[in-house]
C-alpha cells in the first residue's frame, strides 16, 4: 500500500445526504479536501445552495442536489440522475438524521413514524439506489452514520424513537455489508457520541441533560464534527479496503464505562 496515498480520494465522486449542515457537512468538507467532487443532498435548496457556496470557498469541488430520504421514488429518480451527469458515484454518506426526545408513554405515533421514516427508511432508501449503481460497477463504499444510542441507551433523557433507530441503522449496515461483499461495495457505519453540531450544542440551554452528558464522557468533552468527518474519510478512502460491516464508535470513551 501507499500509505502516504491512502486517503488521496481525486477523482472520485461522493454524495452527502444530509450535507448542509452539521456532520454532514463537515464530511463533505473532509471527503472535497481529499480530493472528491461532493454532491450535497437535503431537502432545502437555499441551505444546498449556501453550503456549496462555503464549500467552495474552502476550494472543494461541490454540487448540490434536492432530496427527500424518506421518499423512494425520489431517491431512486435522484440516483440515476446524479450518475448520469457525474458518470459515477464512488461514495455515499448518509447522514440525513433527526432526533425527538420523549418518553415511550407520551410518543405520539407521528413522531415515531418520523424518526423511522428518516433515520431508517431514509437510509435503506439511499443504500438501495445508490448500491445498486455500486454493485453493477464492483466498486464503491457506504458510511452510514449510526450513533452510540444504537448501542447503549443514553440517559437521563428518553429517546427510545432515536435508539431504536440507530439500533436498525446499525444492523442494516451489517446486512448490507455481508450481502454485498463479493460485488466489490463496503458498508460500514460510524457510531458517533456527542457531538458539537449545532442541535447538541442548543442543549447547552438544558444543563440537567448537557452536563450529565459531559460527566458520563471520559474524555469530558464533545467531540468535534471534524474528528468524525476523518473516520469518514477513512472508511471512504483505498485505506479501509479490507474493513466491512463494521460499527466505528467516535464518543470519547463514553461507551468504554
Amino acid at each position: 500500500m501507499d500509505y502516504r496515498n491512502a486517503f488521496d480520494m481525486t477523482g472520485s465522486v461522493a454524495v452527502v445526504t444530509g450535507g448542509s449542515s452539521g456532520i454532514g457537512f463537515e464530511s463533505a468538507t473532509a471527503l472535497g479536501a481529499c480530493g472528491a467532487k461532493v454532491i450535497v443532498a437535503g431537502r432545502h435548496q437555499t441551505a444546498l445552495d449556501a453550503a456549496v457556496k462555503r464549500l467552495a470557498e474552502s476550494g472543494v469541488d461541490a454540487a448540490s442536489a434536492v432530496l427527500d430520504v424518506t421518499d423512494p421514488a425520489a431517491v431512486t429518480t435522484a440516483a440515476a440522475a446524479i450518475v448520469e451527469e457525474h458518470g459515477k458515484v464512488d461514495v455515499l454518506v448518509n447522514s440525513a438524521g433527526i432526533a425527538r426526545l420523549n418518553s415511550a408513554v407520551e410518543t405520539p405515533d407521528d413522531e415515531w413514524r418520523e424518526v423511522m421514516d428518516v433515520n431508517v427508511n431514509g437510509v435503506f432508501w439511499c443504500c438501495r439506489a445508490f448500491g445498486r449503481h455500486m454493485v453493477d460497477r464492483r466498486q464503491g463504499s457506504i458510511v452510514n452514520l449510526g450513533s452510540m444510542s444504537g448501542l447503549i441507551i443514553n440517559r437521563p433523557q428518553t429517546a427510545a424513537s432515536y435508539m431504536a433507530s440507530k439500533g436498525a441503522v446499525h444492523m442494516l449496515t451489517k446486512a448490507l455489508a455481508t450481502e454485498w461483499a463479493k460485488s466489490g461495495v463496503r458498508v460500514n457505519a460510524l457510531a458517533p457520541g456527542y457531538i458539537a453540531t449545532e442541535m447538541t450544542l442548543k442543549m447547552r440551554e438544558r444543563p440537567e441533560l448537557f452536563n450529565v452528558w459531559l460527566d458520563m464522557t471520559p474524555m469530558g468533552r464533545v467531540g468535534e464534527p471534524s474528528e468524525v468527518a476523518a473516520a469518514v474519510v477513512y472508511l471512504a478512502s483505498a485505506a479501509s479496503t479490507y474493513v466491512t460491516g463494521t460499527i466505528l464508535t467516535i464518543d470519547g470513551g463514553y461507551t468504554a464505562w
